[in-house]
């Protein structure tokens, strides 16, 4: 740490839980003297080692890249899905953004969704995520080689709002966000990345009701229209996509070819 920093000092409200069927409560843990530079992943590591240090259990939680492309480090802090700040993902949060809460302290939870069991203290299992792309969420058809670059002319705006929806990383930060708990806005993202691009055309009726389908099988809330998905999507996702995928799935349920 810079000496021309001062160390930060918190006490973090942890939600420690041992698996899906028991009970969960909230534990106090002080860390002291963090650097404002440092991650708030890096945070908790410096936690987990004091807990270590004491022969304690340390707090579990859900980390991959550190770069803000995996989707792994899911945790509600301050009430906010990912934290503070906007379009970030906890990996990318830093301490200086609770430079104001020095001494204070930071609440964590895991996400709060039926469809996501907690498995240990903040991890939970994001599986039906996994099961809504594995019922549609690809294109099936062999095409061979990789075409000449312009070979199936796009348009820059669609190829623009197809790649927008394909950067969503499955967080659940939507989910968490919204208070029925609803995947419309990562449903939606994952339809629209191969339904506005002419690849995804041929399985386009059959794509958007298996994944409609299988997201009301996992248990997850219908949408508020209240926009808090969008609000707290770290990638900044559409609400234009849950309109298309709406309209999408009213077109493949009234039509006789799926």
């Amino acid at each position: 740490m810079s000496s021309n920093h001062k160390g930060l000092n918190f006490t973090l409200k942890v939600w420690r839980q041992k698996n899906a069927q028991a009970k969960g409560e909230f534990k106090e843990y002080p860390v002291s003297n963090v650097s404002p530079d440092s991650s708030f992943l890096e945070m908790l590591d410096i936690m987990n080692e004091d807990l270590l240090h004491k022969g304690e259990d340390p707090v579990y939680f859900d980390h991959d890249c550190r770069e803000g492309i995996c989707g792994m480090c899911s945790l509600f802090i301050n009430g906010r899905p990912h934290g503070p700040g906007e379009e970030i993902t906890v990996c990318q949060l830093h301490m200086r953004e609770f430079n104001s809460q020095d001494g204070g302290t930071i609440t964590i939870e895991p996400w709060r969704a039926a469809a996501f069991p907690v498995i240990k203290d903040l991890v939970v299992d994001r599986g039906a995520f996994d099961r809504i792309q594995q019922a549609g969420g690809y294109v099936s058809i062999n095409t061979g080689g990789v075409p000449d670059a312009n070979a199936i002319p796009i348009s820059k705006e669609v190829a623009d709002k197809a790649m927008d929806a394909a950067t969503c990383i499955g967080c659940g930060a939507c989910v968490a966000a919204c208070k029925n708990a609803s995947a419309m806005l990562f449903v939606s993202a994952k339809v629209s990345q191969f339904s506005l691009l002419p690849q995804g055309q041929a399985e386009k009726k059959r794509r958007v009701l298996a994944m409609v389908d299988q997201m009301d099988t996992e248990g997850f809330g219908a949408c508020t229209n209240t926009g808090a998905c969008e609000a707290e999507c770290p990638k900044g996702i559409s609400l234009e996509n849950i309109a298309r995928m709406n309209r999408d799935y009213l077109a493949a349920s009234l039509s006789q070819e799926h």
